[in-house]
Parts: structure tokens; C-alpha cells; sequence
């Protein structure tokens, strides 16, 4: 890469911009790491501080080496005295950077081989920024993609013009992902670090699950009910509580559908094995617990607001199912009331015998009482 190259890079600057769908700004800021690099290659040392500019009209560039004003000099490729700063820059202080410029004429083979891997590596960055902002404004919604590949710890997933990753924390525990298959997913975030900007998906957060719902029950959208906390451990397990703002409206059954077309619409996605309770929100804690708590029944709640705990009684038969299997549906439960349960065993009331006997005897003297009748009569 000696002068010309520099030249037909710049005369070349437009055409890229319009090939890669970038501004020219872009492109030309490319070129220049492109060029520090190169020079960095040839002349300086691997992490110096060095800036190029490249003159678009005559094709020529210049180099800025920063250095750093220090009291003692370690490296004299990073760092420069306070004595040798002042002689280029008068009121220089310690802590600022001094730069020196060099003119650039032309540059060894392997360095140039250094500016064009920069060049390429640059512009993928810049194009998948690029393709990326399109889907700032789609963060929080579910989009159609299909799956690239599958790999231990990630599935790669093409989304329209982007690609992006669902982590392993955020997939359906047990499910398959079959490359080529299409997939919903629900768009997180977008990571930019290491390798570039990326596309973060899931399909094992609630908001996926709250997103599916909102396809089926149109009463979301009017306001007529409303989601009020959801809790999940996908795969498994989904707690969802419900309430309506409108005076007969039953919360529950217009989220399940008729036949229980609109939950099953929902598992159909998620897939069957995992189940979905959906319960009535309550704005009096203890009620809200118990049903949180659905299937079991509980026979009492009491509640320390201070550490937001509660002790939740009952009764022999129901505490397994209160537990849950491994702990999860008091798990759930709790996430979904904000309360850490604690499940104890309601102490059955011993039966009394005296009121079994005044039974006894009452229908005996009822017996009686009809018997003396019918003698009289």
C-alpha cells in the first residue's frame, strides 16, 4: 500500500459507502484506523496511540502519534518528559497527551496486508452496526427468525438482515432447535461488546410469554384485563396473574379461552410440557398468596410485611402439592407475590367427642319426640 493505494482508497471511498450502506464518514473513518494501523505496523509499537488523517482531496495522509507527558519516561513510545513536552508545546502539564505528526509515503507489504484486514474487519463492524440500529426501536417485540446453527452453549439465529444469539439462559429448557427451522423470539437487547454488535434473543424470559398472550386475548389490548405479574422457569413452568378492570368480567377464564383455545394457542409455542397456571390476582396479600399457591388449598396465611415473608398453613394433604415438585410451585409462587413462603402443616383440631354423642342423643330425642307424637295421635 505505498501512495496510489492511498489514492485509489479515497477515489474508492464512495463506492464503498454505497455498496456496504454506509455514510462516507463512516467509510473514511475506516480507512483512517486502516492507515494508523499500518503505520503502528511498520514504525511504532503495538498499543501506541496513533490517529491518521487522510486528505480526500489529494489522497495524502498524516499520522498523529500521542504520547503522554509523565514525570519518569518507562516507554518512550507511550510516554514523553515534561522537560522534552514543553519544547514542542510550551504550557504542556503532566497527564497530557503531546502528538507528533508524520507524513505517510508508503508502507511494507505485511503492514499493508495489516490495513486491509483492518479495512474488512472494520466495514463488517460498521454494516452490522448499521443493520443493527434498524432494530433498536424492535427491542421488546417478538419477530420471526430462523434458526443458523446449534452450538453447546448458543443458538444462532437469523433475524430478517441481522443475526443474532439465544444463550443458553435464555432457551426452553428441553427444547430442540433444529438449523433451518423458524422460530418466534423475543428481541432483549443488543450487546456491543467483544466481537461487535449483536442481536441478544430469548424465548425463556416472561416478556415472550406476556407477548404471546397479547396475540390471543384482544381484552389486553382494550384494557379490559390486565396481566399484573408474571413468574417463569421455562420449560417447566409458568405462573401468571390476572385481574379485570371491568365489573364481570372473570380474569382467568378470558385468558384460558373457550375450550382453552387461547392458553393452548400460547403452549403450542412454548411447547407442551410446560405447564401454565394462571390465577386471580388479588390486591389483599393473603388472598393473593393462596391463589398464587393454586392447586394446592391453603387454610391460612400470615404475613410479616416488615421482611416481606409469610407463613403459609396447610393442611397434610395439600403440602406436597403446595411445595411442588423440587420446590417449584412454592418457588413461583413466591416470585409471583413478592413474598418469601414459608410452607408449614396447619395442626389439625383434634375431633371432640361430646359433640359427636349431643349429635346422638339429639337424634335419638328426636326418635323419641316423633314416637311420643304418634302415641298421642
Amino acid at each position: 500500500m505505498d501512495e496510489l493505494n492511498l489514492k485509489q482508497l479515497t477515489l474508492a471511498l464512495r463506492t464503498i459507502a454505497e455498496e456496504k450502506n454506509l455514510s462516507e464518514e463512516v467509510v473514511l473513518s475506516v480507512i483512517e484506523q486502516s492507515i494508523a494501523a499500518a503505520w503502528r505496523r511498520d514504525n511504532g509499537e503495538r498499543d501506541q496511540e496513533v490517529r491518521a488523517v487522510l486528505n480526500v482531496n489529494d489522497g495524502t495522509a498524516v499520522v498523529f502519534v500521542g504520547r503522554e507527558v509523565v514525570e519518569v519516561v518507562g516507554s518512550e513510545a507511550h510516554e514523553i518528559s515534561l522537560e522534552e513536552a514543553k519544547k514542542e508545546k510550551p504550557d504542556a502539564e503532566l497527564g497530557d497527551i503531546i502528538e507528533n505528526s508524520h507524513e505517510v509515503t508508503s508502507f511494507g507489504r505485511v503492514a499493508a496486508q495489516t490495513a486491509k484486514q483492518v479495512v474488512l474487519q472494520r466495514l463488517r463492524e460498521a454494516e452490522r452496526e448499521v443493520v443493527l440500529a434498524e432494530y433498536e426501536d424492535k427491542i421488546g417485540t417478538v419477530v420471526n427468525g430462523t434458526v443458523q446453527r446449534v452450538e453447546p452453549r448458543v443458538v444462532r439465529v437469523e433475524v430478517g438482515k441481522a443475526n443474532g444469539i439465544i444463550p443458553q439462559s435464555e432457551q426452553i429448557q428441553g427444547e430442540f432447535y433444529s438449523v433451518g427451522s423458524r422460530i418466534k423470539v423475543f428481541i432483549k437487547d443488543i450487546e456491543r461488546e467483544n466481537r461487535g454488535p449483536q442481536l441478544i434473543l430469548s424465548r425463556g424470559n416472561e416478556q415472550f410469554v406476556e407477548y404471546l398472550f397479547r396475540q390471543e386475548v384482544p381484552e389486553l389490548e382494550t384494557g379490559a384485563v390486565e396481566i399484573k405479574a408474571i413468574a417463569r422457569e421455562a420449560g417447566r413452568r409458568t405462573k401468571l396473574a390476572v385481574a379485570s378492570t371491568v365489573p364481570g368480567v372473570d380474569p382467568v377464564g378470558t385468558f384460558v379461552g373457550g375450550h382453552g383455545t387461547r392458553v393452548q394457542a400460547v403452549m403450542n409455542e412454548i411447547g407442551d410440557q410446560e405447564k401454565i397456571d394462571i390465577v386471580t390476582f388479588d390486591a389483599v396479600p393473603e388472598q393473593f398468596i393462596k391463589n398464587a399457591l393454586s392447586p394446592a388449598e391453603v387454610s391460612k396465611v400470615e404475613i410479616n410485611e416488615a421482611d416481606k415473608r409469610a407463613r403459609v398453613f396447610v393442611n397434610e394433604d395439600q403440602q406436597s402439592i403446595a411445595i411442588g415438585r423440587g420446590g417449584q410451585n412454592v418457588r413461583l409462587a413466591s416470585r409471583l407475590t413478592g413474598y418469601e413462603l414459608d410452607i408449614e402443616q396447619a395442626v389439625a383440631a383434634k375431633p371432640v367427642e361430646k359433640s359427636k354423642k349431643n349429635i346422638e342423643d339429639s337424634l335419638l330425642d328426636a326418635v323419641e319426640e316423633n314416637s311420643d307424637e304418634a302415641t298421642q295421635a
